[in-house]
C-alpha cells in the first residue's frame, strides 16, 4: 500500500491552518504545517508532494515564498496552490508571475480542493518519474564510462605492452645477427642513434623518428643466412661471395615480410633497400632517387659511416673526418644530397656518440639498441641548430 501524499500547509493563520487540514486528512493526505514564510522554507525540504500557500502572511509573503521555492534547484519543480481570499486580477498575474500552478479561493470548497490537488499531485509524480528515470540513467551512463574508460586503460596498457613486447624481440633478433660477428656487437646500438638523429634532423615526425629508431637495427638480419666465412673473411671478397653476401637484403626482408606491425613493416622497408645506391647502382632492385625508400636512403648513411669508422676483419677503423670526406665524395652518387648534408652537418654529435659507445661496457648493448649513458640524454637530447 502506498504511503498517503505529503501536503504543506503554508498560513499564518492557524484556525485556516486547522481547517485545511482536517479537510485534507478526510481526503486521505497527510498534513504538514508551517506557521509563516520562514517555516514553510524549511519544511518545504521534507519529501512535500504539494503546497497549499497562503498569499498574504507577514515577515515574508507567499509570493516571496514561491520565488524562492522555484529559485531552489532541488524544490523548483514542487507543484504550489495558492489558497487565498485576493481575487483581483492583479493579484492572480503577481502568482503567476511567481510561479504558482494553481489558485483557489476561501472559503476552500472540498470538491474543488480534491480536484485541483488530485492533477497536482498526479504531475508531481509524473514529473518525480521523470527525474528518477533520468537519476537512473546518470548513474548508468556514468557506470558505463567508467567501465569503459577502465577497459580502455586496459587496452592501451596490453598494447602498450604488445608493444614493448614486440621491440624487445625485435632488439633480440638484432643482436642475434650482430653476434655472428665480433667486430659488429655495438653496430646495431649505433645504427639506431645514428637513424634517430637523422631522422630528427630531416624533420620526420615524432612517430616516424621512433619507428627508425627500433627497426633500423634489423637491416642486417638476413645476414644469418651468410656462412660465417664469408661475414668474417678477413680479405676481399670474391665476386661469387659478394653475390651470397647481397642475399641479405632478400632474405632479411623475407624474413621480416607479412606482418600488420608498422615497426616490422619500417624494418623490412629497411633491410631490403638500405643497400640501393642513389644513382641506381646498389642492390637489390637497383632503384635510384626518390624511388628508394626514405628509410632505406636514412639507413644506407648511418649504416656506412659505421661501417667505414670501425674496424672490421677486411680494413682498419678511419677518423671520423676521413670517413666524411669519402661520403662527400660519393654525395649524389651513393647517397642522397640533402639528407647527407644534413648528416655531416652533425658530425660533432655523431662523434660523440662514438666516445659513448667506445666507453660502454659490452653487455650493456643488451638492453637494447641504445646503451644507457645515450638512453640518458647524453648525446640523444642535444640538437644543435
Amino acid at each position: 500500500m502506498s504511503q498517503p501524499k505529503r501536503i504543506l500547509i503554508v498560513d499564518d493563520s492557524g484556525v485556516n491552518r486547522e481547517v485545511l487540514k482536517r479537510t485534507l486528512v478526510s481526503l486521505g493526505y497527510d498534513p504538514e504545517e508551517a506557521c509563516d514564510g520562514f517555516e514553510a522554507l524549511v519544511k518545504v525540504k521534507m519529501e512535500i508532494d504539494l503546497v497549499l500557500l497562503d498569499a498574504v502572511m507577514p515577515g515574508m509573503d507567499g509570493f516571496q515564498v514561491l520565488r524562492r521555492i522555484r529559485e531552489d534547484s532541488e524544490i523548483g519543480h514542487l507543484p504550489v496552490i495558492m489558497v487565498t481570499s485576493l481575487e483581483s486580477q492583479e493579484d492572480r498575474v503577481r502568482a503567476i508571475e511567481a510561479g504558482a500552478d494553481d489558485f483557489i479561493n476561501r472559503p476552500v470548497d472540498e470538491a474543488e480542493l480534491l480536484a485541483r490537488m488530485t492533477s497536482m499531485v498526479a504531475m508531481k509524480e509524473a514529473q518525480d518519474a521523470i527525474v528518477e528515470e533520468r537519476t537512473q540513467l546518470d548513474k548508468l551512463v556514468k557506470k558505463r564510462t567508467s567501465d569503459l574508460r577502465k577497459a580502455l586503460t586496459e587496452t592501451a596498457e596490453a598494447q602498450r605492452r604488445a608493444y614493448g613486447a614486440q621491440r624487445d624481440t625485435l632488439h633480440r633478433l638484432a643482436l642475434a645477427a650482430e653476434a655472428r660477428d665480433e667486430h659488429t656487437v655495438a653496430h646495431v646500438c649505433r645504427i639506431s642513434v645514428y637513424c634517430g638523429m637523422l631522422a630528427r634532423a630531416a624533420r620526420l615526425p615524432p612517430h616516424e623518428v621512433e619507428l627508425i629508431e627500433h627497426a633500423s637495427p634489423l637491416h642486417d638480419v638476413g645476414r644469418v643466412s651468410v656462412p660465417p666465412e664469408i661475414l668474417s673473411k678477413p680479405g676481399r671478397l670474391t665476386a661469387e661471395e659478394r653475390e651470397v653476401m647481397k642475399q641479405h637484403t632478400l632474405m632479411g626482408a623475407r624474413i621480416l615480410a607479412g606482418s600488420s606491425s608498422d615497426l616490422l613493416k619500417a624494418a623490412e622497408t629497411i633491410a631490403l633497400t638500405h643497400h640501393e645506391k642513389w644513382d641506381g647502382t646498389g642492390y637489390p632492385g637497383g632503384l635510384s632517387g626518390d624511388k628508394i625508400p626514405l628509410y632505406g636512403r636514412l639507413c644506407a648513411i648511418a649504416d656506412v659511416f659505421d661501417a667505414l669508422t670501425n674496424e672490421r676483419p677486411y680494413k682498419k677503423a678511419f677518423p671520423s673526418e676521413v670517413a666524411a670526406a669519402s661520403m662527400r665524395e660519393d654525395r649524389a652518387k651513393h647517397f642522397a644530397p640533402e639528407l647527407l648534408d644534413v648528416f655531416l652537418a652533425h658530425l660533432d654529435q655523431i662523434e660523440r656518440v662514438r666516445e659513448v659507445c667506445r666507453s660502454c661496457r659490452p653487455e650493456a648493448t643488451q638492453i637494447g639498441y641504445r646503451c644507457e649513458r645515450v638512453l640518458q640524454g647524453t648525446v640523444l637530447n642535444a640538437d644543435p641548430a
